[in-house]
């Protein structure tokens, strides 16, 4: 059994297709009639536009427009004016067409990877895939067929690129397995556009799959069972049956507004870690991000971003979004979640010491540099700010404080950032829930993290298996700290979400929607599940459940009941 990065969902037993990776050799020379050569190149670049149309025309049919769309702009890449004329003067001087242009490839390939953005790098990719295409047309090799492979075929290769994967049949293909490439690639992209099951960053792939023999590759869990037996390969048949009936209900969810069985509208928001998170969020029909975890910025970097780094982040996250809402939670840090690059004084008990908006408090110039950013790419989206942890008052103003001082200081540099920014609050902790009624009053909204609120109303670690069976949402106490919140933030007319675990939770749903919960965050995976959830219920009816476990005395007697009664 192998793990790779699941990149696209869903079970794919088949047989292997290994596709090799075509080595070009050519003999750079030294030309003379340089006019020619210009000429031959340029005739190369017409045919692979042509082709690439072709592909586009096919693509827009197979995955859609937006997925077609990447192999568009690798035409716009090749017409780019720079690329052609470096090309062109590197002939000029004597290089061959194939010499000329790879050397400008490699160049290209180069800046991107130097890039500190993943998302950036990830457009290597089709720098390469451009070069070989253009460099296979010079030299006469015959593209790759894959929209020949048999039905049943699982596509191992090294690097899929854009341009191979626009030429798959999707009936014919169960899965792809390749060595490189990330969520946000493009492979990906159109892998998840198809519906193939993919597993990514395999390592040594083409050489552990042999041609021909069978293979299952899991797409959600990014397993692959290379040679599997008989139980193994009836196992997966029955789970791919189950994922695809659960699928096609699922899919009826998708592009549709999250609305309860009496028509009353809910946001459905994601969770994200980074900017790139923000493909699985769009593909998975997230109506925007509820909650972008920055600390992910900070881990397993050697030093700290700056400004610039976290405003090109959140500016990008923004612009991806394209209008839709976008939460930045200010750097929630300490506790269980280490960052090397901050040094981080060690504490007796850091789940009570200086974390989330107590360290930002204290460390103003670090906490200015994010709001900084985070100001300056409001100007490109619908950016609201939340601040971490929040245990009093005095903490939301001196947050509200620095973000003036901040607006004073843009508006003194004329730089552009939304006037208007809403400012919220993270309700995790007991004091946040019980002062509810008074904090209200001093934010724009609310977002229950309910992973945190359990633990500290609870006071237990839920890493902790000694008293990890304490650790439950639907304690009576946090159900408690939970309805009185969203009663307060309706109270005060203010939007109140919740981004915990809890968010997908078909038993909570329920409950939620009692409550008055307007907004979920959840993984991204879970959207149309939750979705699907939410529109089961009335608020009458998810009154009478609420009513009934609110009179419930045990977190078994709540679950227990709730069992009895969900039935999504």
């Amino acid at each position: 059994m192998l793990k790779g990065l699941a990149a696209s969902e869903g079970i794919g037993i088949g047989t292997v297709m290994i596709i090799e990776d075509r080595i070009l050799d050519y003999t750079p020379k030294t030309v003379t009639d340089t006019k020619a050569e210009i000429k031959r190149f340029n005739d190369t670049v017409d045919t692979f536009c042509e082709i690439a149309e072709k592909k586009v025309e096919a693509l827009k049919i197979t995955a859609g427009k937006k997925e077609a769309d990447i192999i568009k702009g690798h035409i716009v890449m090749i017409r780019d004016p720079y690329l052609i004329s470096e090309t062109e003067k590197h002939i000029s001087n004597g290089e061959c067409a194939e010499e000329a242009f790879a050397n400008i490839c490699d160049m290209f390939e180069s800046i991107i990877l130097s890039s500190k953005d993943e998302l950036t790098r990830l457009r290597a990719a089709d720098i390469r895939d451009i070069k070989f295409r253009i460099m296979s047309l010079l030299l006469g090799v015959k593209e790759i067929r894959i929209s020949e492979a048999p039905k049943g075929t699982v596509l191992v290769a090294k690097e899929l690129t854009p341009s191979m994967t626009a030429g798959i049949v999707k009936e014919n293909i169960e899965g792809i397995i390749t060595e490189t490439g990330g969520l946000a690639s493009h492979s990906a992209i159109l892998a998840r556009a198809l519906e193939i099951p993919a597993v990514l960053n395999v390592p040594n792939a083409v050489g552990t799959f042999k041609h021909g023999s069978p293979v299952i590759v899991d797409g959600k869990d990014g397993t692959i069972i290379n040679c599997p037996d008989n139980k193994q390969i009836e196992r997966y048949t029955k789970k791919k049956i189950d994922f695809l009936k659960v699928h096609k209900e699922l899919e009826k969810f998708r592009g549709k507004r999250t609305v309860s069985a009496d028509g009353k509208n809910f946001d459905l928001f994601c969770n994200i870690g980074k900017p790139d998170d923000i493909f699985r969020a769009l593909y998975y029909d997230g109506e925007g991000i509820g909650l972008f975890r920055t600390e992910y910025l900070f881990m397993d970097v050697d030093s700290v971003p700056n400004e610039e780094e976290q405003f090109e982040a959140y500016k990008q996250a923004a612009v991806m979004l394209n209008g839709k809402p976008l939460t930045i939670r200010t750097l929630d840090i300490g506790g269980d979640k280490e960052v090397p690059c901050l040094k981080l004084k060690k504490e007796i008990n850091p789940f009570m010491g200086l974390r989330a908006i107590r360290h930002s408090l204290k460390n103003r110039e670090l906490f200015k540099s994010q709001l900084r950013a985070i100001l300056r790419a409001s100007a490109f989206g619908n950016i609201k700010i939340m601040f971490p942890l929040i245990t009093c008052t005095e903490e939301i103003e001196e947050g509200k404080a620095v973000v003036e001082e901040l607006k004073a200081e843009l508006r003194d540099r004329k730089i552009d950032f939304d006037e208007d920014i809403k400012i919220g609050i993270m309700i995790e902790t007991p004091s946040a829930a019980v002062a509810a009624d008074i904090l209200a009053k001093k934010v724009d909204f609310f977002s229950i993290g309910t992973n945190d609120l359990t633990g500290y109303t609870m006071c237990c670690d839920r890493e902790n298996s000694d008293v990890s069976y304490l650790y439950s949402v639907f304690q009576p106490s946090v159900l408690r700290l939970i309805e009185r919140t969203i009663r307060y933030a309706k109270d005060n007319n203010i939007p109140v979400g919740i981004c915990g675990e809890a968010a997908a939770d078909p038993m909570m749903i329920p409950l939620l929607i009692s409550f008055g919960i307007t907004e979920f965050s959840v993984s991204a995976p879970f959207v149309l599940k939750a979705r699907r959830c939410i529109s089961t219920w009335t608020k009458k009816k998810a009154d009478a459940v609420a009513k009934q476990v609110m009179q419930l005395s045990t977190e078994s007697e709540i679950r227990e009941y709730l069992s009895s009664v969900i039935s999504c």
